[in-house]
């Protein structure tokens, strides 16, 4: 499909650069196939779910995974960022790195607090791989725990670049840019619309008995990064990391069995369920990467409801949610959303989104 079908104007002013307060306060909008939009709060969420409906959320932890560093090249010395994006060993990281024309393999480039050589203000890499549009293999000094707990002394969180270019991280992004169930680190972008849910609202779930699941996709750096092709079929998605346990995949089976709905927090649970579901909707554990690459015409298996962030032009996530609603929908409903001031992306307002088969 061509990319530019995919397009839409955004105002600035509609990107949102904090979270709302409280979290489940944020704006919601009920898309259902064929029915007029509803302008709700993620508040509502418990009323607008049925008894017995399935919540499936994503569990990872965003990790500080934007390093700043001194490529070092015999006396030569450069500034340059990193973005780690997928773990590949103990030691090791797949990173994108700005400008990636300053690396080549074998540099050594030393991150941390203007390279000191104290131990948790310092962490050295080499270049193992250069890939293409800025993607290195980082070969870390340290490894294990002491490489994480390293990343945790001298990284930064790694703020969209929607929000980066506006204002620098700080103490409080540590917070809000993670959900209050995460305990599985590994990610360096937030699930996003997990990030509206409290623990007051998870009560109220639990008094309309909608049941609670959890799986873990550990989302990458490659979320953001724009589609260039102009046409769907020439994108070429980069993987990320993920884990369906066998007792979140009974309780999907017994619920589809039984006629209940499963409702995926976000597009990451839902590339995950996918991901790991047989033709037939069947669940079975799963772990592995995935880069599957949902546009309109895909056939969902495992999810009936989405809750959801608003997503960029031309982005890959705009075109999940128009393959799972429909385009035109979509298109309604982003317009809707625009000249209503709902705030967009990863800090803002979030929809509620009904499959439509068509």
């Amino acid at each position: 499909m061509r990319v530019d079908l995919f397009d839409f104007d955004l105002p600035e002013e509609r990107i949102a650069l904090r979270p709302a307060e409280p979290r489940d306060a944020a704006r919601m909008l009920v898309v259902r196939a064929e029915a007029p939009l509803e302008d709700k709060r993620v508040g509502d969420l418990p009323s607008l779910l049925e008894p017995g409906d399935v919540l499936v959320f994503n569990d990872t932890k965003v990790i500080p995974a934007q390093l700043k560093g001194l490529r070092q090249r015999g006396e030569a010395v450069a500034h340059v960022d990193a973005t780690l994006h997928m773990r590949v060993g103990a030691d090791r990281w797949k990173a994108f790195v700005r400008p990636g024309k300053r690396v080549a393999e074998g540099d050594r480039i030393r991150f941390g607090h203007s390279a000191e050589a104290c131990m948790l203000g310092a962490l050295d890499a080499t270049v193992i791989e250069k890939g293409e549009a800025g993607e290195v293999l980082l070969a870390f000094d340290l490894s294990g725990p002491m490489l994480d707990e390293a990343l945790h002394a001298v990284g930064h969180i790694p703020l969209p670049p929607y929000i980066a270019s506006k204002r620098p991280d700080d103490e409080r992004d540590r917070k809000d840019y993670q959900t209050v169930y995460a305990r599985e680190e590994g990610a360096v972008a937030a699930p996003t619309a997990g990030l509206h849910f409290t623990p007051e609202l998870f009560a109220a779930l639990d008094a309309r008995r909608i049941e609670r699941r959890f799986v873990t996709l550990h989302v990458g750096a490659g979320t953001f990064l724009p589609v260039k092709a102009d046409d769907t079929a020439d994108h070429k998605m980069h993987a990320e990391i993920g884990y369906v346990s066998e007792e979140t995949a009974a309780a999907i089976n017994a619920a589809r069995a039984e006629g209940r709905r499963v409702v995926a927090v976000g597009t990451t649970s839902l590339r995950l369920l996918e991901s790991a579901a047989t033709p037939d909707g069947t669940m079975s554990a799963w772990s592995g990467a995935t880069d599957i690459f949902i546009t309109p015409g895909y056939k969902f298996r495992a999810v009936d409801v989405l809750m959801t962030n608003f997503h960029l032009p031309r982005s890959t996530l705009f075109m999940l949610v128009s393959a799972f609603s429909g385009l035109e929908t979509m298109r309604v409903a982003y317009q809707h959303a625009i000249d209503t001031g709902y705030r967009f992306y990863s800090y803002g307002d979030a929809s509620l989104l009904f499959r439509t088969d068509k």
